[in-house]
């Protein structure tokens, strides 16, 4: 057997040992991580998921908005839902990472390979995010409907000193939330917007194209450093997210929505309708 070969047979050998715990382990990691960045940036989630559900005349600039959310709940409101936030990103990281190293496992004892190939992690990737979607789309209805307070204020403009008040006293509890939804909507309405979180997952298969495209052209001229590297994925990134932006506030307004729900193509069409195309990038870049 040549080097190589014995090479691939050992790594191979390793992967077919890999257990269980691995998994949980990388998925565990992947918790505390989204655990600590959700409660560091949490008042930026809550600003940019209030404009997401506004209509476009009520949207204001950041400060604007903050302003206003601090003088009519004070500090706490910047904080709205932010404990179903928590419990939602440690479920949704530990879910994703222990699928996709689940799927990661699967593709290697499948095809007897000792890496996978940039498809075939792509291809993981979507299917921990896909799992994940339909397993934790519950916790982010809820936790959307916390945030942007729509049980209490579905109007868009400002609040009356009575309104005012009645939202200072009374901040929904998470599981005064939950149950409030199944008892006005019913069960299934914790599903709502699945169909645009689904379109979501295709996020980092779109940067990784456009990277890889874009790097292409760029080794063509000359070639390519750590800092062109670090560019293009951060140029990759950004046509992504506006490219799927749209599918964010779709999901958004979905979450917030009561009566007969509409499908993911007649809300956008409705929001362009109503809004404009710029509304459907409310609250991208603090608007």
């Amino acid at each position: 057997m040549s080097d190589k070969s014995e090479i691939q047979a050992k790594a191979y050998k390793e992967v077919e040992q890999s257990t269980g715990s691995d998994n949980i382990a990388h998925a565990l990691a992947g918790a505390g991580g989204g655990l600590l960045s959700m409660a560091l940036t949490y008042p930026l989630i809550t600003l940019s998921t209030r404009a997401q559900v506004e209509k476009k005349k009520a949207h204001t600039g950041t400060i604007a908005a903050a302003k206003r959310i601090i003088d009519r709940e004070g500090i706490a409101g910047l904080y709205a839902g932010m404990e179903s936030a928590l419990f939602g990103i440690t479920v949704t990281n530990f879910v994703y990472y222990y699928w996709y190293e689940f799927s990661k496992s699967f593709f290697l004892r499948s095809t007897k390979k000792p890496y996978l190939s940039t498809l075939e992690n792509m291809m993981a990737g979507a299917l921990a995010g896909s799992a994940t979607v339909l397993l934790t789309n519950p916790i982010w209805v809820v936790n959307t409907r916390m945030t942007a307070r729509q049980s209490q204020s579905n109007d868009s403009s400002l609040p009356t000193t009575e309104s005012e008040k009645a939202e200072k006293e009374s901040a929904p509890s998470t599981i005064g939330t939950l149950m409030k939804i199944i008892k006005d909507d019913g069960f299934f309405r914790l599903f709502a917007g699945v169909m645009p979180a689904l379109v979501l997952v295709l996020n980092p298969i779109l940067q990784y194209t456009v990277y890889e495209r874009l790097k292409q052209m760029l080794e063509k001229r000359r070639k390519v450093g750590a800092t062109d590297s670090f560019l293009l994925g951060a140029l990759g990134k950004l046509v992504a997210t506006s490219i799927t932006y749209p599918y964010i506030t779709v999901k958004s307004r979905a979450h917030v929505a009561s009566g007969k729900q509409e499908g993911m193509v007649a809300s956008l069409r409705k929001i362009v309708k109503e809004e404009g195309v710029s509304g459907l990038y409310g609250g991208e870049c603090g608007d």
